[in-house]
Formats: structure tokens, sequence, C-alpha cells
């Protein structure tokens, strides 16, 4: 009797979901599908036309409008081949700078946040507030002061001072210290202050339970805050543009840029080609540490 009653009401079921009309079944559910559609068409579309243009042989953005209309490689050849704009140094330069960026960054960010999470000291709260408040700042104030500091630390330490991808290196840790600090300060207040006291009982240093026991519990906030640092040096532009000077020594960013900075001498298929095989380490890093991303970035709001 009780499997009859069932088999009844899901046939019901069935029946009144049949039933709905193609509008209840939009207001229901169906609009989300719909969303998610022109969500994937709005991100797609510049990937496409980017490719598109570096595929066309005009040389130009307008000759892309009919997309895929002429396919060929010679973007890509003439790319690799010129020996005035050396593609595969700006990469290995980018590759370099935008590392040591990101491991710097995780090591720094971390010791200072394990430092304000686990110890208690005078201006502690001072401290994190104005790291934080330091970073409200924009940028873009310090750039006169960041070229005069770098031109005169230049004059004695010249691997640190202008036209040196150190000197780069060196503004970007500093630059990144404050946000990734906070950052990691909260996902370093989740874990429990008893294993350190246990630690402490079986007679491990400060050292041995930062680097053996922490640092292995908040793999996910420094694989975010080392993902963010790479990407933000990668792609940045104004910095890398008032450092460098040398074009041996230029990121992709300031290096594509001499594709299209001549007046009636752009050449953005070109500049299209680089700009999609500079998206491919960036796109493999998401693809490979994306289980990573939504724990590392929410895990911090548990407890402050």
């Amino acid at each position: 009797m009780s499997t009859s009653t069932t088999s009844s009401a899901t046939k019901n079921r069935r029946g009144s979901r049949s039933r709905l009309s193609a509008g209840q079944r939009f207001a229901r559910g169906g609009w989300k599908h719909v969303a998610a559609l022109v969500a994937c068409v709005f991100a797609l579309f510049p990937l496409v036309y980017a490719l598109s243009a570096s595929l066309s042989p005009t040389g130009s953005l307008l000759g892309s409008n009919d997309l895929f209309g002429e396919v060929t490689g010679a973007n890509y050849q003439n790319l690799l081949n010129d020996p005035q704009n050396p593609f595969l140094t700006w990469f290995g330069n980018s590759m370099l700078i935008s590392s040591i960026t990101a491991v710097g960054t995780v090591l720094m960010g971390a010791a200072a946040a394990y430092a304000f999470s686990r110890f208690r000291f005078r201006f502690r709260r001072g401290g994190l507030m104005s790291l934080l408040i330091i970073q409200m700042f924009p940028q873009l104030l310090a750039f006169v002061a960041i070229f005069l500091l770098l031109f005169s630390i230049s004059e004695v330490f010249p691997f640190l001072g202008l036209n040196s991808r150190m000197g780069l290196v060196a503004v970007y840790l500093g630059g990144a210290l404050g946000a990734n600090t906070f950052l990691m300060y909260g996902f370093f207040n989740t874990i429990p202050r008893d294993l350190d006291e246990a630690a402490t009982l079986d007679g491990a240093s400060h050292a041995q339970i930062y680097w053996t026991i922490i640092l292995p519990l908040v793999t996910p906030i420094l694989v975010v805050v080392g993902m963010l640092s790479f990407i933000a040096s990668f792609s940045d532009f104004l910095l890398a543009q008032i450092v460098l000077q040398d074009p041996e020594k230029y990121t992709l960013a300031v290096g594509l840029y001499q594709f299209v900075s001549v007046q009636f001498g752009e050449n953005w298929g070109v500049f299209t080609a680089g700009a999609i095989l500079s998206a491919i380490p960036v796109v493999l890093l998401f693809l490979f540490l994306q289980r990573y991303i939504v724990s590392g970035l929410t895990g911090g709001a548990v407890k402050g």
C-alpha cells in the first residue's frame, strides 16, 4: 500500500512539473541558466576577439570584426622572431620577477602575520591598522617618490636602483606587505593556540612551530597570496615602465606596449598575439591552484 502511494505521489509531482508553463519554469530557475550563459559570453568574447585579431593578417583590430575570417600564424612568427623586440626575453623577465615577488610576498607576509597573531606586544593593534590604512592610499601617489628613491639607491647599490629587476622586485614587495599581512592574519587566527602550547611543552622553538606546524596548516592562504602577488606583478605596467629602461630588461607589459605606442605604427596583430601567449601562465596557474582559492579567501573570515 505504501509503495503504490509513493509511486502515485511521484507521478503526481511529475505531472505537475509537466503542466508548468514555460514562464513558470523560467521564474522557478530557468533564468539562472540564461544569466550563466550571458556571463560566459561576456567573459569569453574579449578573449575570442583577441584570438581572432592575433590570427588576422591585417594587423588591426578593425579587421577582426569578421571573427576568424582569415587565419594565419604570421603575427606569432613576427612576435617570436623579431630581434628588436625580444619577446622570449621579456617573458623570462616577467616570470623571474613575478616568481621572486610571489615567494618573497608569501614569506614576508606569513612571518608578519604569525607575529601579529601569536605574539602580544605594544602597539600590535596600531601596527595592524597602520598597515591597512597605508594600503588605502593609491600607489599612484608614490610614483615620484619611488623614482627618486631608486635613483638615489642606484648610486650606491646599482643592482637595487633604477633599471634593475631586483629594484622592481623590492618595490613590489614593499607595496604588497600591508594588505597580505592583514589577509593572512585572519587566517592564522583560525589555527588553535593549543597546538603552539603543546609543541612548546614538547620542547619546540618558535621557529619549529612556525615552519613545521603552522605553515602546513595555512597552505590555502599562502597559495592564494602567492597567486595574487604573481598575477599583479606579472601584469603590472606603470611601475615596470618607471623602473626599467633597458629593452633587454623589460617585462611583458612594458615590452608589448612598444608594438602599439608609436602613432600610425600600431601593430595590434602582434600585440594581441603576445597578449594571448602571456595569458597562458596565468590560466595554468589558476587551473593548478583553483582548489585552494575558495578556502584560502574565506578561511580567515571565521575568526578575527
